[in-house]
């Protein structure tokens, strides 16, 4: 028997699982007995189902399904092993894993792959991207007709407000906060700095940087899975949804990253404010793959209530140097932390399609030597710039006719990601806002 689960012998069942395109966990539970067999590759399922869409339906015209007789992919596990699943309780066990084909080649269809391909494009110019991201999240009393902010466990009160900052806010879920720290650890999920954001119940949590981008988007997305867990655990919800309160700021998922040479030296550090000719090159990739990538970075027909002038969320294709209203922000700080903070994104995204995007799209800049126009200074929603696409079906016509993201990901990914969602535009085109939201709130 596995390792980990001979030393963990409490452990009385197994889960595998993979992450689909939007980014939501498929997989099986198993006996505790069969943890050899799912570590040696022996587990399967079809590889449609890492191309469902968001109510986890066959997407209809997908050659995955009929037209390939819904063949099987073999799931082989991560480099993170067996793992504790906290929220649960019954003492569980759960293996990441990834899609391959009988063949042993990765199926393109599986996004983890897909980062995996944009970080061999950087290990062959000798280069390493180091990762972290910032998730935004939302606690939640779903009970009711309406959302509204959970009473406090310590006062059995609700403050209907947003609470930038505020030390009160976290002492009133500490005890959800202890046990999410503690379960980060069990994890090996490097949790950092938690602040209280803007929104009503809103908290964003920093992991800690990564000098693999693999390592960091596994990351996020086991942090997505464990928030909403606990939440239920302690009796309300969790959500990464963009925008659950039309009149509150919305959720993001922030990157910063920097890229190390062979010698583990900062490429983006020229010993000034300003930063090396290579940071420009990686702000220029980023800006000119930002419309074609929106389908990543607002994946959902909610995630377009977050993108409004002057709502923390940025609308104008722009880069600035410390200024938060821009889509890129370069913070300050000493020149050999220098980086690129990509803005851009909801909470409601697949990890590793929006790192692979964001990190491809820098990578193309690079190898092009692209120069980005100035950067801009004051309020960029004040400011005539280019704008990001501002509905789904403009996102996903940028997104296919987009050659900068034909550079970063395979064509079959790009073929099912447009199916999924014109799918699920068509079934959320007869929904209601309060259906769609229903859908969205424990999904994403």
């Amino acid at each position: 028997m596995n390792t980990w689960v001979q030393q963990n012998p409490d452990i009385r069942a197994l889960r595998v699982a993979a992450a689909d395109l939007n980014g939501v966990a498929r997989g099986k539970r198993m006996p505790v007995s069969a943890a050899d067999k799912a570590v040696e590759g022996a587990v399967r399922f079809p590889l449609s189902v890492l191309n469902l869409d968001i109510w986890g339906e066959d997407i209809e015209d997908s050659p995955l399904v009929m037209e390939s007789g819904d063949r099987d992919g073999v799931l082989h596990a991560t480099e993170r092993g067996f793992l504790p699943v906290p929220w649960l309780e019954t003492p569980t066990a759960m293996l990441p894993v990834w899609m391959f084909h009988e063949d042993g080649e990765p199926f393109a269809g599986d996004p983890r792959h897909a980062l995996a391909n944009v970080q061999k494009r950087f290990q062959a110019k000798g280069l390493t991207p180091v990762v972290a991201v910032e998730l935004e999240f939302f606690l939640i009393d779903d009970r009711g007709a309406e959302l509204r902010i959970p009473p406090s466990p310590r006062s059995g009160k609700r403050r209907v407000a947003g609470e930038i900052l505020s030390m009160r806010a976290l002492d009133q879920f500490d005890a959800f906060f202890t046990e999410l720290y503690d379960a980060c650890a069990a994890m090996d999920i490097p949790a950092d700095t938690a602040i209280s954001e803007s929104g009503l119940g809103q908290f964003e949590l920093n992991l800690v940087h990564q000098g693999d981008a693999l390592k960091a988007a596994d990351d996020a997305w086991l942090f997505k899975m464990l928030v909403k867990g606990l939440a239920r655990k302690h009796g309300f919800a969790a959500s990464f949804m963009a925008k659950p309160y039309p009149d509150y700021a919305g959720s993001g998922l922030h990157m910063h990253f920097s890229v190390l040479d062979g010698d583990g030296n900062n490429v983006f550090d020229d010993g000034t404010d300003a930063g090396s000719e290579l940071l420009q090159n990686a702000v220029a990739g980023c800006l000119s793959a930002m419309a074609g990538s929106m389908l990543i970075f607002a994946p959902h027909a909610n995630s377009y209530d977050r993108l409004v002038p002057g709502a923390h969320a940025p609308t104008g294709i722009a880069w600035a140097y410390e200024n938060r209203t821009a889509a890129i922000r370069i913070p300050s700080g000493p020149p050999q932390a220098r980086r690129i903070e990509h803005r851009l994104a909801g909470g409601d995204v697949n990890p590793y399609l929006m790192v692979a995007a964001v990190l491809g799209a820098a990578l193309n800049g690079i190898e092009d030597r692209a120069r980005p126009p100035a950067p801009i200074t004051g309020n960029a929603y004040e400011q005539d710039l280019p704008q990001v696409p501002a509905t789904w079906e403009d996102a996903m016509t940028a997104f296919e006719t987009s050659p900068d993201i034909a550079r970063i990901f395979a064509p079959d990914l790009i073929r099912n990601l447009l199916l999924t969602k014109r799918q699920e535009a068509r079934e959320m085109a007869t929904l209601s806002p309060a259906e769609q939201v229903e859908i969205y709130l424990d999904t994403v």
